[in-house]
């Protein structure tokens, strides 16, 4: 299993940048060296695969649309080697389960073309704190939830014997509202959190995310364990 190295921050971040399109790796690479990124640049999935198989990359920023294996296959590829490199998935689908087949792939977050750069550079940095993130958090004692287990070390999860497939951000998502069962945690919270910054109240990531974990609890047999609150946020609790 080949591992990802240390993030070492935004400043000096090596971001992989796949994409068949010419003109948007070109633009792209320009754009992230100006903000003081490491960049490398590739124009299929299969170099993306040996790229990040190499492990110095940090963020991958991923078309869904390449020759060759596509960015799901790349993600999926990645994701069964146990490589955890942050994916961001650039799509010019703009349908739900388009997204949804992404988060299912293994992407971390996605962002629809066409988009605005400043947002990209956003969700690349909170891409990075969030990898330092759980890089360095020691709080390592399981939590349950009645059948719901989750091992923050092992990074694994389950309902009674069932192993829940989650992605990263999905479990992430599961931990914090475990870690604050029976508390109403708001969108901005959980958005500080998770992503360490907020989209806005017109962002449906947070939506996304929350429908699919709760299919997967379904799909393993679990009960409707999240509770939506509307206009406010998230709980999690035991019916």
């Amino acid at each position: 299993m080949t591992k990802p190295s240390a993030p070492r921050g935004s400043a000096h971040a090596h971001v992989l940048i796949a994409d068949d399109d010419r003109a948007i790796r070109e633009s792209l690479q320009r754009a992230l060296q100006l903000d003081g990124y490491q960049v490398t640049t590739v124009a299929d999935g299969v170099a993306a695969v040996m790229g990040v198989r190499a492990g110095d990359v940090d963020v991958l920023v991923l078309d869904i649309g390449m020759p060759g294996i596509d960015g799901l296959g790349v993600a999926r590829l990645l994701r069964a080697e146990d490589i955890t490199t942050p994916i961001l998935m650039l799509t010019a689908r703009v349908a739900v389960d388009a997204r949804v087949a992404g988060l299912d792939a293994g992407a971390d977050d996605y962002l629809p073309k066409p988009f605005e750069l400043d947002e990209l550079l956003a969700r690349l940095r909170a891409l990075i704190r969030r990898s330092q993130f759980s890089s360095t958090d020691d709080s390592s004692s399981e939590l349950t939830l009645g059948e719901l287990r989750l091992d923050p070390a092992a990074r694994r999860t389950w309902w009674r014997t069932t192993e829940l497939p989650l992605s990263k951000t999905e479990f992430d998502l599961l931990e914090l509202l475990l870690r604050n069962r029976g508390q109403v945690l708001t969108h901005s919270t959980i958005f500080e959190h998770i992503w360490q910054y907020d989209f806005g109240p017109d962002s449906n990531n947070l939506a996304v995310y929350v429908s699919y974990l709760r299919r997967k609890l379904d799909d393993a047999g679990a009960p409707d364990l999240i509770r939506t609150v509307r206009g406010v946020g998230y709980s999690i609790k035991q019916p």
